[in-house]
């Protein structure tokens, strides 16, 4: 490892990054010092945990801080050691918090661009390229249980990434669809209120993370991406309502990938910058930039002859000033990554758009959608819920052997009519299609052979405040045995009868939700990570003799 430290080090004294980022900025011996060594482990505590308070205090005991400008719902934190390196217990309870989703690993710029974003409860966003999935889980801490979030990925395994980093926040708001990004589906039909559009990009500011980017970067490779960010943000505008606000994003200091992207959209006229410091107070960040060099592949200044002059600086004064409204963040400043990110706001249209101002007419195509789709439940399936928990809460989907609990926003967009990308033709509500859906909402409940089988744990406790159905109160003490690994017989368990095997949630006095299976004995039906936290908030600990 020392070996190639040492080569990582070569690389990047002698980097064509380096050479490149003298022509950017001034000092770049700053930058440099502040853009070599690891990154600490960052991290966000979700909001919406009931054991937000525990899990701070924890943090704080162990020589975490703080992220001062952090100004999300919840609360941002740096460890006292780099990524990765997390030991012993400590390592098992920040896994195990986790895996649970009670907080997210996340690099600290990268949460930026969302709070940038600035979302709010029942809003309609759209996260336009949306893996891994750490803005998207933002975003909903923002919303809470309300709203919807359409994360959108095009490429299968980053889906996949996606869908269970959604599924292990637990969020009921996010929907996961699948889509190329410069072709997105305009959904819902008025727009999205607002749109976070985190492109694709050559990681120049990554260095901390991913040190290859020292001898792999060139600055071709900006130019060679410049058109898709700009079609994918140009996309993200179209699809957003009047008045909207979309947030560009990259984790690059390149300015053919930042700047001149958001030049080129604002010559289109239906984008307004809004300056981005002035929404971000305490980040230290500078101005965007109205003027940069061509730099050919060796990082040396170059004539723009025969370049696209898309990738050139603006003459419009109009348009440079805007771009000074922009925010750059350089990795020694901030102390972590390098990142830029531009606030925009959309125009309201003068009606003679194309998609505005045509009367759209029904598709006479018949949309359905696969059957591997999340639907709405039936009638039928509400009555069973209604009788086997009490009631049934509203938005509730099923998917396979599934019951998902979503919002009443995100069943608004399923009713809703919507037009294709031509803006020229309805295709009827009551259906996703053109949005081809992968996952929505939280897993509450499993099916078997078709009939409710039992409360998925992660749902437990939102769910104990809406229906009775399989709750049990009992003594704190019950769950700590448990826990423990004690699985008490159930005849010791007064408050259960005969009639009442199979899926229970225990409820102890604090709130804490147990799933447990009840049958010769009572199991505990949750992950190795929910025991690790439980156990740790209730400050058990498990004899030797115990475990056996």
């Amino acid at each position: 490892m020392e070996s190639r430290e040492r080569s990582w080090r070569e690389e990047a004294e002698g980097s064509i990054l380096l050479k490149a980022v003298s022509h950017w900025r001034k000092n770049p011996e700053s930058w440099f010092a502040g853009s070599y060594d690891r990154l600490p482990e960052t991290l966000r505590v979700n909001p919406h945990t009931p054991d937000k308070e525990w899990i701070e205090s924890w943090l704080d005991d162990i020589g975490a801080s703080r992220t001062s400008w952090f100004s999300g719902p919840g609360s941002a934190w740096e460890m006292p050691f780099e990524r990765g390196s997390a030991v012993g217990e400590i390592k098992n309870i920040m896994t195990a918090l986790h895996d649970t989703g009670r907080i997210t690993r996340q690099e600290s710029v990268s949460m930026l661009p969302v709070l940038a974003l600035n979302p709010s409860p029942g809003e309609c966003i759209l996260d336009l390229c949306a893996s891994p999935g750490s803005k998207t889980t933002q975003i909903c801490e923002h919303l809470g249980d309300t709203g919807a979030v359409i994360a959108n990925e095009v490429i299968s395994g980053r889906v996949n990434t996606l869908v269970t980093n959604v599924q292990r926040h637990g969020s009921r708001s996010a929907v996961v669809v699948q889509h190329d990004g410069r072709h997105f589906p305009k959904v819902p039909g008025k727009g999205f209120e607002r749109v976070l559009v985190d492109v694709p990009c050559t990681g120049s500011g990554t260095t901390r993370k991913n040190p290859d980017v020292w001898g792999k970067w060139r600055p071709s490779a900006g130019r060679s991406l410049h058109s898709l960010q700009f079609d994918i943000l140009r996309r993200a505008i179209a699809v957003t309502k009047a008045g909207g606000r979309v947030v560009y994003s990259t984790c690059s200091l390149d300015p053919v990938e930042n700047e001149a992207v958001v030049a080129r959209v604002l010559a289109e006229g239906k984008v307004r910058v809004v300056p981005s410091r002035e929404l971000l107070p305490g980040v230290p960040s500078e101005n965007g930039v109205s003027d940069w060099p061509y730099l050919d592949d060796s990082g040396e200044p170059s004539e723009w002859d025969s370049v696209d002059e898309n990738l050139m600086p603006p003459r419009d004064e109009g348009i440079s000033s805007q771009l000074r409204g922009c925010l750059r963040v350089w990795n020694d400043a901030i102390g972590g990554g390098g990142f830029f990110l531009a606030v925009l706001e959309k125009i309201p249209e003068s009606g003679d758009s194309p998609e505005s101002g045509r009367t759209p007419f029904p598709s006479p195509k018949q949309y359905i959608d696969p059957v591997s789709f999340p639907r709405p439940i039936s009638q039928k399936r509400k009555t069973e819920l209604e009788k086997e928990w009490g009631s049934s809460p509203s938005s509730m989907w099923f998917r396979g052997k599934s019951l998902l609990w979503s919002t009443d926003e995100v069943m608004g967009i399923w009713e809703s009519d919507r037009t294709r990308k031509s803006g020229r033709e309805i295709v009827p509500g009551g259906r996703w299609r053109p949005l081809k859906v992968i996952h929505l909402g939280l897993i509450a409940a499993r099916l078997r052979k078709g009939n409710l089988d039992r409360i998925v744990s992660k749902a437990s406790r939102r769910l104990h405040e809406e229906v009775s159905g399989p709750f049990l109160d009992v003594e704190g003490t019950v769950i700590d045995d448990i826990l423990r690994g004690l699985e008490p017989h159930r005849n010791t368990l007064d408050e259960l009868g005969d009639e009442e095997r199979g899926s229970r949630i225990l409820v102890g006095p604090d709130g804490h939700c147990l799933a447990v299976w009840v049958g010769s004995r009572v199991t505990p039906m949750v992950s190795e990570s929910e025991k690790t936290v439980m156990r740790a908030v209730r400050g058990l600990t498990i004899d030797s003799r115990e475990e056996e």
